[in-house]
């Protein structure tokens, strides 16, 4: 039996607290939005919010054989700010692989070349040279002829080419001859906020990245053979598949089975593509905060789709694109095709925003919009937990445009709870408890920092647990005391705030709190910002003519849930649930009532999303 306290039981505890609640502490250039009126302390954007965009063109021919791309982008740039903008800031994200870069791993000598190069440069029709150019690593600032004032366009073109590392593989590169993902390939006017100005913030390798939303056209030429990938919407399939299989392509973006588009037999023999010696795929994407593509001649190809959105009948089409040989992929689409389910209906239970996601067999782990670029795993459990932790960055970072180079919590701490409520609907059998035990380990060590903590300041530990486990766990913990339906309410207040913009954390707290129609101060101060650690431990046991009274103390000052396992000398069990609602006025214990006629024969604190420092002190044994 499962005992649990109601909402409101659970908030009384804590109601004279609630009545105190302090504000949350804000830097003070966080504060200044308030101020300017870009964004309000209820967690909507301010009347004065704004963010710029761009319509981006994208005409690049890749050759796998030599992995030299090159190409153009036009770009439509448009200045929302109330500033006059006398530079562009681009992003050069390729330029990690160039010689004397800094980064934060180690890549052979071979693969470092000479980045990106700029072959020419126009900002409304002006060519730029070198003198007004300055490129830093992944960092290029231009100086533009003519200030670009509030409300205007500026129209830039940039001619480039870079060589794709073949080794070295940092979530983008060569995959094996014959197949590449190729991710951060074109040159991007960075963000401008009203936080920071332009995000001049590097790329090296692991904090991930911070991009505006935007509009997509993509012509990407490849030779014959070669299937592309990408983000997007492919709109002239029936120019570059054969026949058959833009049929098949066509029909598993109508119906629920799994669809096999290219087999592995057919990925063999190939002949695949129509027979031109090179072809352009077009694709399209509106509102998004990046584009990457992946190829390979030799993937099988499998797809399904289902409907995501009832009230339309929108569906979304899930593919999963392997080398036959890489036999744990042949689950892949069914595990990739329940998480955008799953996402849709169940957690966070908003209709899956975009009309595909492709899981592509690649050498990394890591998201893009509608691309995921998955190594192949050793175990089933792996490739479940792994499909829909990337899976499920569709929503954070990518259709809420979180700043990943300063707030990591706030899109893998997202994906790492998805994480653990999706895996167990794919397989009732896996218990996923990724990060709880380490963060047990370290908290409140020198490894260990506040959750808000920005990501520029942590390496290694650190940002690992900051980015996953505890932020994580925090999220679990308001969802167990808010209850499923509040906590669906605030987290889609949030979500509706602050879709294709960009959020700030306390834009996330404000929201949360407002959309609850509760102040949740609290806690947002005791797990994302003070140091401590979580330790429940039982301090008595006492028998009464009813049952048992047990109380249960707060050794550390994290507060966690309270869940007690009882054991009775006829081998049944009854378990106790309190939520972190429990700790919510200060106290340091807990009284946990047991009724019960029954023997006590044990006793045991904790359960699987419930760390604790200290264990040792959380099992009662009864004589």
């Amino acid at each position: 039996m499962f005992r649990t306290l109601s909402l409101a039981s659970q908030l009384a505890l804590g109601s004279f607290a609630a009545q105190a609640q302090q504000p949350l502490p804000i830097p003070r250039n966080l504060a200044a939005t308030y101020a300017a009126g870009t964004r309000a302390e209820n967690g909507l954007p301010g009347p004065n919010y704004w963010q710029n965009t761009a319509d981006y063109t994208i005409k690049v021919n890749f050759n796998p054989a030599t992995r030299l791309l090159k190409g153009t982008v036009d770009i439509a740039y448009q200045n929302n700010s109330p500033d006059s903008l006398r530079q562009l800031v681009f992003k050069l994200y390729p330029n990690i692989y160039q010689k004397g870069a800094p980064r934060d791993t180690r890549f052979a000598a071979a693969d470092l070349t000479d980045g990106v190069q700029i072959e020419q440069l126009t900002i409304n029709g002006q060519a730029t040279d070198e003198s007004v150019r300055r490129i830093d690593a992944t960092n290029m600032t231009v100086s533009v002829p003519k200030a670009i004032g509030p409300k205007q366009t500026a129209r830039v073109t940039v001619a480039y080419s870079y060589t794709l590392n073949k080794g070295s593989h940092q979530r983008t590169g060569e995959v094996e001859p014959g197949a590449d993902f190729v991710a951060y390939f074109f040159p991007r006017i960075a963000v401008y906020d009203d936080i920071d100005g332009w995000n001049r913030i590097p790329y090296t390798g692991s904090a991930e990245l911070y991009n505006d939303f935007c509009n997509f056209k993509a012509d990407i030429t490849v030779p014959k053979d070669f299937v592309v990938w990408a983000t997007g919407t492919l709109s002239n399939a029936q120019q570059v598949l054969q026949k058959k299989y833009a049929q098949r392509l066509q029909d598993a973006e109508k119906k629920d089975d799994v669809i096999t588009i290219i087999s592995a037999a057919e990925a063999k023999r190939k002949n695949i593509t129509t027979n031109n010696a090179q072809n352009t795929w077009h694709f399209e994407a509106q509102d998004v905060v990046d584009f990457v593509f992946a190829t390979s001649d030799h993937y099988a190809w499998q797809a399904s789709s289902l409907v995501v959105d009832p009230a339309t009948k929108r569906r979304t089409r899930v593919d999963a694109a392997y080398n036959p040989k890489h036999k744990d992929f042949e689950e892949v689409v069914h595990f990739a095709r329940r998480t955008v389910e799953a996402m849709s209906y169940t957690f966070p239970k908003w209709p899956f925003p975009y009309s595909h996601e492709t899981v592509f067999d690649g050498l990394d782990q890591m998201e893009y919009p509608m691309m995921v670029n998955d190594n192949p795993t050793k175990t089933r459990e792996d490739a479940i937990t792994l499909t829909d932790h990337e899976i499920f960055h569709t929503m954070f970072p990518f259709y809420m445009g979180i700043n990943e180079t300063k707030y990591g919590w706030m899109d893998e701490g997202w994906a790492t709870i998805g994480e653990w409520i999706i895996s167990p609907l794919i397989d009732p059998k896996l218990v996923d408890e990724y990060g709880v035990m380490p963060y047990a380990r370290f908290a409140h060590t020198e490894q260990d920092m506040p959750i808000v903590t920005l990501t520029t300041q942590q390496t290694g530990t650190p940002f690992y647990l900051n980015s996953y486990p505890k932020p994580g766990l925090g999220y679990l913990y308001v969802k167990d005391m808010l209850g499923d339906e509040l906590f669906t309410k605030a987290l889609h207040t949030y979500i509706r705030n602050w879709h294709g913009k960009h959020p700030m954390p306390y834009d996330f707290f404000n929201s949360m709190n407002a959309g609850a129609g509760q102040n949740m101060n609290w806690f947002w101060q005791r797990w994302f910002f003070d140091l401590g650690y979580p330790d429940l431990a039982i301090q008595t046991v006492t028998k009464q003519a009813t049952g048992y009274q047990v109380t249960v103390a707060a050794k550390g000052t994290k507060p966690v849930p309270v869940d007690l396992t009882v054991t009775f000398t006829d081998g049944t069990t009854t378990k106790l649930h309190r939520s972190v609602a429990a700790w919510q006025s200060g106290n340091t214990s807990v009284t946990l009532d047991i009724s019960t006629t029954k023997t006590a024969k044990r006793m045991v604190l904790g359960s699987t999303y419930v760390p604790d420092s200290f264990p040792k002190d959380n099992v009662w044994e009864g004589r």
